[in-house]
């Protein structure tokens, strides 16, 4: 499983565009096999959605620019990211 994020990690925005083509065509056909009694095709269409979620992600966080990666080479969670935002100064009226 980690080999397989870090294939993507690797991959260009071109590479990821054209990886999650394949992969929304490849869950059609998985999805349409499942309403046709092949259970078999659960696993791969389960493993399909993951592995768009995480081309989908890698490709957000191309487009915003965000390092996806830290100096340890964990990637980043989402709770640091909220974190490193600065307040706005707005809130409740009364403050």
């Amino acid at each position: 499983m980690p080999r397989r994020i870090d294939k993507l990690r690797e991959a260009g925005t071109n590479e990821l565009e054209a990886q999650q083509k394949e992969l929304s065509e490849q869950i059609f056909r998985l999805k349409f096999q499942l309403s046709t009694g092949q259970s078999e095709a659960l696993k791969r269409l389960r493993d399909a959605k993951k592995d768009l979620a995480r081309v989908k992600t890698l490709l957000r966080a191309h487009e915003l620019k965000i390092n996806t990666g830290t100096p340890n080479g964990r990637a980043m969670t989402m709770p640091y990211l909220l974190s490193r935002r600065v307040s706005g100064g707005g809130g409740s009226p009364e403050g």
